[in-house]
C-alpha cells in the first residue's frame, strides 16, 4: 500500500546541501589507536550542533548523552491508525585513513563528464579512469573536496538526510507516522559500532542504518570480523657474536606475514570471499607487534580462519621457541543471522527503495555497520545506503539528488510502518 502523497523533492535540495557541507567542515576524525570510547572529543563539537540542531526544527524530545558522545531525538507518533515505531541511525565520525581537518567542500553543478580538478594549485585530479563510477553522475551536482582530505560524506551524507527529513515531517504533521526515534553515534569507523547506544532509551523495537555507498543500495549481511595481535619477544645481541644467542623479532615477524595466503588479501577478493588484512607491523630485532583482521561471511569459515591464526603461531613456536603471544579480539558479527528473522523489515526497506523509482540493488556487504552490533544486541537493523563514493579518501564525494532521493526513500519507508 503506497498512500504517501509525491513531495516536492526541490524543498530537500537546499537543505541537505548546506547541511552536508556545514557537517563536512566540521573535524569528527575517530582514533584507532585510544584504546577506550569515545576515541576523539573532536565528535562531541558535532554532537552538541545536532542536540542544538534538533531543538531548533522543532523535535519535542532529544537527549545528548555528554559522556558517550550519542545523541537521541524523537519524533511521536501523529496517528492513531495502527502503526510501529521506526528507528533511524548514523554515525558522526570520519575515517582515520585520510585527513579529516580543514575539509573544504565545494559544488559542482551538472557534472559533464570526464575528469575532475579538485585543487588546481597541487595539481590533483580525480580521474575519470580511475573512478569510473563517476559515470553514474552523469548531470548530477556532486559534492567534492580540494583533493587534500577525504569529504566525510561517509557517513555525514546520512545525517544530513534525517535531519532533512525530521523537519520535513514536523513542518507536514498531516504525514501519518508512528513513533521515530533517531540516534547519531560516535566511533563507528574505529569499531565503536554504536556500543553505547541505549536501546531502552532508543525506545524503537527495529531500526535501520544509514550507511553504505551508492543511492538504491541496501543490505542485510556484512562481515564476522575479528583482529588478530600477534606480540613476539626477540633477543639483541652485537652482531659479531650473535650465534646461538640473538633472536631476531623482525625475522620472526617476516615469516609469520609470509605464511598469510597471498591470494586471500582484499586487494585480491570480491563478493563474498573472506580475506586477512595486515594492519600494521611494528618490528626491531627485540620486539615485533603484528595486527591483522580477519574477514568471512560465513561463521565457519571465519572460526576456521581464526583458528588458522593460532596455527601459524603454534608452527612459529616450534621453530623460534616460545617468545610468541597472541589473542583474537572479536569486533562484530554477520547481522543476517539476526536479521534474517525479520524478513519484513528487508522487504519494507526494498519497497521504499521502489516507491522512490529506484531499482533496489543487493549484495553482502564487505564491512560492517553500527547496525552488525547492534542487530547482536537486539535491535534488528538493516541498512540504507546513504548516497557517497569513494569513502575514506581523498577523491570521496557525494550526490546532493542522491540524497534527495534519500529523503524521499525514508518518506515511503516510514509510511510503510502505518497501517
Amino acid at each position: 500500500m503506497k498512500e504517501l502523497t509525491q513531495p516536492d523533492l526541490k524543498v530537500f535540495y537546499d537543505a541537505v546541501t548546506e547541511r552536508m557541507i556545514r557537517y563536512a567542515k566540521i573535524e569528527t576524525t575517530s582514533d584507532p589507536l585510544k584504546g577506550s570510547y569515545p576515541t576523539s572529543v573532536k565528535q562531541y563539537e558535532l554532537a552538541m550542533i545536532l542536540y542544538d540542531e534538533l531543538g531548533k526544527i522543532g523535535i519535542p524530545a532529544r537527549h545528548l548523552d555528554d559522556k558517550n558522545y550519542v545523541v537521541y531525538a524523537w519524533i511521536p507518533s501523529n496517528t492513531e491508525r495502527n502503526s510501529e515505531s521506526l528507528g533511524l541511525i548514523a554515525h558522526m565520525d570520519t575515517a582515520p585513513d585520510a585527513s579529516g581537518k580543514d575539509v573544504k567542500p565545494w559544488v559542482l553543478k551538472g557534472y559533464g563528464g570526464g575528469d575532475i580538478v579538485l585543487n588546481k594549485e597541487k595539481d590533483i585530479v580525480m580521474k575519470s579512469s580511475d573512478y569510473p563510477v563517476l559515470n553514474r553522475y552523469l548531470g548530477q551536482d556532486l559534492i567534492l573536496t580540494d583533493g587534500t582530505t577525504l569529504l566525510g560524506g561517509d557517513d555525514k551524507a546520512s545525517i544530513a538526510s534525517i535531519m532533512t527529513l525530521a523537519e520535513y515531517l514536523l513542518e507536514n504533521p498531516d504525514i501519518p507516522h508512528g513513533q521515530i526515534s533517531i540516534a547519531f553515534t560516535p566511533d563507528e569507523e574505529v569499531g565503536g559500532l554504536a556500543r553505547d547506544l541505549d536501546i531502552d532509551l532508543f525506545g524503537s523495537d527495529t531500526a535501520y542504518t544509514l550507511d553504505g555507498d551508492h543511492l538504491g543500495y541496501y543490505f542485510d549481511e556484512t562481515f564476522n570480523a575479528s583482529e588478530a595481535v600477534i606480540r613476539i619477544k626477540g633477543r639483541s645481541v652485537h652482531t659479531g657474536t650473535a650465534k646461538g644467542i640473538m633472536i631476531n623479532a623482525v625475522d620472526i615477524a617476516s615469516d609469520l606475514m609470509k605464511s598469510l595466503p597471498e591470494e586471500e588479501k582484499p586487494q585480491y577478493t570480491e563478493g563474498t570471499d573472506g580475506f586477512y588484512h595486515l594492519i600494521s607491523c611494528n618490528a626491531s630485532c627485540e620486539e615485533a607487534e603484528i595486527r591483522l583482521i580477519i574477514r568471512d561471511f560465513d561463521r565457519d569459515s571465519f572460526k576456521a580462519r581464526e583458528e588458522f591464526i593460532g596455527s601459524i603461531v603454534h608452527d612459529l613456536r616450534t621453530r623460534y621457541g616460545d617468545f610468541i603471544e597472541y589473542e583474537i579480539i572479536p569486533q562484530y558479527s554477520n547481522m543476517k543471522e539476526v536479521v534474517s528473522k525479520y524478513p519484513y523489515l528487508t522487504e519494507r526497506l526494498k519497497n521504499a527503495i521502489e516507491d522512490a523509482g529506484i531499482d533496489p540493488v543487493s549484495e553482502p556487504f564487505r564491512g560492517g555497520t553500527d547496525g552488525s552490533a547492534l542487530s547482536f544486541r537486539g535491535l534488528p537493523c538493516p541498512n540504507l545506503s546513504a548516497g557517497y563514493e569513494n569513502a575514506h579518501g581523498r577523491f570521496e564525494f557525494v550526490s546532493i539528488q542522491s540524497m534527495v532521493k534519500n529523503v524521499e526513500i525514508l518518506l515511503h519507508l516510514i509510511d510503510r510502518f502505518v497501517h
